[in-house]
């Protein structure tokens, strides 16, 4: 690493500093609404449990999402996303002895 690219990452690494202290505002930032977990579920026909083995989570992780009292985050909710778009695809991907 050169100097140049250091001074680069230097002043990247101060200026995420302030944006997280609230000093300095970001220059965008992305927010993705927040997946029904309920209507996902039930588009596609499964139950709770089904639905929760498929997507490799536990059945009470599914039931705190639908009632609200957990939110899915990272990897979980892009993977929603996909189940939304596209369910077969996703499950034939997940678990290739999927009927």
């Amino acid at each position: 690493m050169n100097n140049e690219q250091f001074n680069e990452l230097l002043s990247s690494v101060q200026e995420a500093g302030k944006i997280m202290r609230g000093k300095h505002q970001a220059s965008r930032s992305y927010e993705y609404e927040e997946p029904n977990v309920k209507a996902i579920r039930e588009c596609i026909g499964f139950s709770q449990s089904k639905f929760a083995r498929l997507i490799g989570v536990s059945m009470r992780t599914i039931q705190n999402w639908e009632q609200g009292h957990r939110h899915p985050t990272g990897p979980a909710k892009v993977l929603l996303r996909l189940v939304k778009a596209d369910p077969e695809s996703v499950f034939k991907n997940l678990h290739r002895n999927y009927a």
